[in-house]
């Protein structure tokens, strides 16, 4: 077993690594600065809303082989293996912010001795495994050693535990092949096809990953849109392109579109590398745009249903950005909330789980964990996270509370039938006759084909 310390590691990535290392018979050190954080994690306190992460480490600190530190001289010597899991936040153009980064790398490696392996696990621009082995040669002191290998997370906010035991594969990329072959070694009972390459290939396997990802939820959305127009039902192409083995099903769920920290700041990430290159960049401009529309979509099916909503009073149901996540960056309720406030409607928001980090947000919108709660007196309820507790919920008596009947289904939970049973205007996303009627091509312009159909 070895010695492995995770720096970021009272954070989301690392964290998951952290505890899930150390059930895994490792001795680990989670390193984080932010010493509420570590306090609350050696007490068995664990930060974030995570299924199973909990458990790991409470385990993890009973065994005695998970620890948490906030001083660098404590993680780090000895260390085999130094896992980098610290944020890389967007900056004003969208690029990756790499100075946690930096800051990091400088001060471990002051503390380096021996031998050790510095694990990428951030999410880094291309070409960072290059920076982050300037930084430690200028930083470290003379006599050691080291090497550095990019090996991105693929994890999902709301089964991190699942994915971290059971990845689809493991890419490893570096120069130093017996470096890269001791990573390996790491991930070796997980069973996991290993990917091994060079590391700017390996960096950006990351990134067109998440930029896949995204692309395939916003052409679904911009489907939606075109059958809520022409007729159709996207629940229909949906099944009808997904038997295709070429497309899949995966990620084919129209509805108010993706958030969270991952694929909304990669793809702007790998936008401007794009740009930076000199390259059009189109299609992954396209993609976020077609999210950012998603938000709106939701807003104006509730102004063509009630009109000004100046004093309206509408409930959202769903902060986080995905269900088993209490993690709002990005989030679609943020937005839709705040196009609300901006038309002064009155808006109640209820989440299971992240109600907590957006208090004091708002003036005036009001939090209540109970959607039966929420709902009392409301013009409207629009369905914008998906838990297992919103996908069963009585409809009838969510009408019976509501003032108005308007239900707004951002993810498709729900269908027509089911709401019309409980008293309640279903308004989905993806087909039209809840809103307007199908509008026809205009034949004239195929005049020639419909007289040779006349012939």
């Amino acid at each position: 077993m070895a010695r492995i310390s995770i720096i970021g590691g009272a954070g989301y990535v690392g964290l998951a690594y952290a505890a899930a290392l150390a059930d895994l018979g490792h001795e680990v050190w989670g390193l984080d600065l932010d010493d509420a954080k570590v306090q609350a994690l050696s007490a068995g306190h664990c930060p974030i809303y995570e299924p199973g992460l909990a458990e790991l480490i409470q385990r993890g600190l009973s065994t005695g082989r998970l620890r948490f530190t906030t001083d660098y001289g404590q993680a780090v010597p000895g260390a085999e293996f130094l896992f980098l899991c610290v944020g890389t936040p967007s900056d004003e153009q969208g690029r990756a912010d790499l100075s946690y980064v930096v800051e990091a790398t400088k001060s471990l490696a002051r503390h380096l001795d021996g031998h050790t392996i510095l694990v990428n696990k951030s999410t880094l621009p291309v070409g960072s495994v290059t920076l982050v082995e300037g930084l430690l040669m200028r930083h470290a002191e003379p006599g050691v050693t080291y090497a550095v290998v990019s090996n991105p997370e693929f994890l999902r906010e709301g089964s991190a535990v699942h994915d971290l035991m059971h990845p689809d594969r493991v890419v490893l990329g570096g120069s130093n092949a017996d470096a890269v072959q001791r990573v390996a070694e790491l991930y070796a009972s997980f069973g996991a096809p290993i990917v091994v390459t060079d590391p700017r290939s390996a960096e950006l396997i990351k990134y067109a990953s998440n930029a896949f990802l995204a692309a395939k939820i916003s052409f679904i959305n911009e489907i939606a849109l075109i059958c809520e127009q022409l007729g159709g039902d996207v629940a229909s192409v949906t099944s009808g392109i997904g038997l295709d083995q070429r497309i899949g099903r995966a990620f084919l769920n129209a509805g108010v579109g993706f958030g969270g920290s991952c694929f909304p700041k990669d793809v702007r990430a790998l936008t401007m590398m794009a740009r930076d290159a000199g390259l059009d960049s189109s299609l992954l401009t396209a993609i976020l745009d077609i999210n950012r529309r998603m938000r709106l979509v939701v807003v104006e099916k509730l102004e063509n249903s009630l009109g000004d909503l100046r004093g309206r009073s509408i409930t959202l149901l769903g902060l986080a950005f995905k269900p088993d996540t209490d993690d709002v960056r990005e989030a679609p309720a943020i937005d839709i909330v705040d196009a609300l406030v901006a038309r002064e409607a009155r808006v109640r928001v209820s989440d299971p789980a992240a109600l907590e980090h957006v208090e004091g947000r708002w003036n005036g919108v009001e939090l209540i964990e109970d959607p039966y709660a929420a709902a009392m007196g409301a013009d409207a309820v629009v369905l914008v996270t998906d838990w297992n507790q919103y996908r069963v919920i009585d409809l009838t008596k969510l009408a019976n509370s509501m003032r108005g009947d308007v239900l707004v289904d951002g993810r498709r939970v729900f269908s027509p039938a089911q709401a019309a049973a409980a008293g309640l205007t279903y308004l989905g996303i993806g087909h039209s006759s809840e809103t307007v009627s199908p509008r026809a091509f205009d034949l004239a312009s195929y005049g020639a084909y419909l007289s040779m159909a006349a012939d």
